[in-house]
């Protein structure tokens, strides 16, 4: 598929750091700062590094010592292992990904990349062998390596920065040394790269399907929640007795608490009530107060 059938979302034009990227970037070295740190403090016998990889690593069904939590599909993305791991996962990241992120905007990337990550540590957790914690972006990276040679097959990247290959074979093949690789008795987890590709791969083929516009999801839940809390707070005045009969049979009362024989109508309390909405019944003056208050006792 063409380059040019893709538009930016999210954000206006091309940028070398999009906004996904770059906090991606930012945090995983961030992340691995403290994880340095780490790796010298002792809190209550415990190394800290061993603790944070304890209870944020993917930790194996299996391990006896360690437990499996559900986060953990998500924050074994930005733990790494050693200066060389992050370096070329972050560097990988942001030469695949800084287009990919540019072509589907920053929304659908990031659930992109998320997804990628959680599909790697499923599949390692489900078919890998080995009780150590899984570590490491790999799997989501690889599942962006996978979109960029899908969105741009032939696409030159030079290997060593010397011999010319083009995406879509470079990209293969590496997931035929990956899948060779798979219990070969290392560390890595090649089961956990395989599967952000698959995953890769999946979204790619259904996006181009169906187009997925996550950025409209995201303002159509935020539309259902206001619509939801405020239908929440109408039936909430409502059972305080504040419906149309009552506000007309209601009287105004001054700043004192006497009765004067002017009427409220719907339009009144309305006005209250939408006062409440936007800045809070804490704003409303005491002679609001009061009108509402009279108006559910006619209840």
């Amino acid at each position: 598929m063409a380059y040019n059938e893709y538009r930016p979302k999210g954000f206006g034009g091309f940028s070398f750091f999009p906004p996904v990227i770059k906090n991606l970037l930012i945090i995983n070295g961030i992340v691995f700062f403290i994880s340095v740190i780490a790796q010298n403090v002792v809190i209550g016998g415990h190394l800290l590094d061993n603790v944070i990889t304890q209870y944020f690593g993917l930790i194996p069904f299996d391990n006896p010592s360690y437990s499996f939590y559900p986060w953990q599909l998500i924050t074994y993305q930005f733990l790494h292992g050693g200066f060389t791991h992050i370096f070329f996962n972050m560097l990988m990241l942001w030469m695949f990904g800084m287009e990919i992120e540019n072509m589907m905007g920053s929304i659908k990337f990031l659930v992109f990349y998320l997804l990628a990550g959680i599909g790697g540590g499923f599949l390692q957790l489900f078919l890998g062998s080995g009780l150590g914690p899984i570590i490491g972006a790999s799997g989501s990276v690889f599942g962006v390596m996978v979109a960029f040679a899908m969105y741009f097959p032939d696409r030159p990247i030079y290997l060593y920065f010397l011999l010319p290959i083009k995406a879509k074979y470079l990209i293969v093949g590496m997931m035929i040394i990956e899948f060779l690789s798979v219990g070969n008795g290392s560390f890595v987890a090649h089961l956990a790269h395989l599967g952000g590709a698959i995953v890769g791969f999946l979204f790619v083929f259904m996006d181009r399907k169906n187009n997925y516009d996550f950025e409209a999801m995201l303002n159509n839940i935020k539309n259902k929640t206001k619509i939801n809390q405020t239908d929440s707070f109408t039936k909430k005045t409502s059972t305080f007795g504040f419906g149309k009969k009552n506000a007309e049979e209601a009287e105004f009362y001054d700043i004192n608490g006497n009765e004067t024989s002017e009427k409220v109508d719907q339009e009144v309390i309305d006005k209250i009530l939408d006062k409440i909405s936007q800045s809070g019944y804490q704003n409303l003056t005491e002679k609001e107060k009061k009108i509402l208050f009279e108006a559910s006792k006619k209840n």
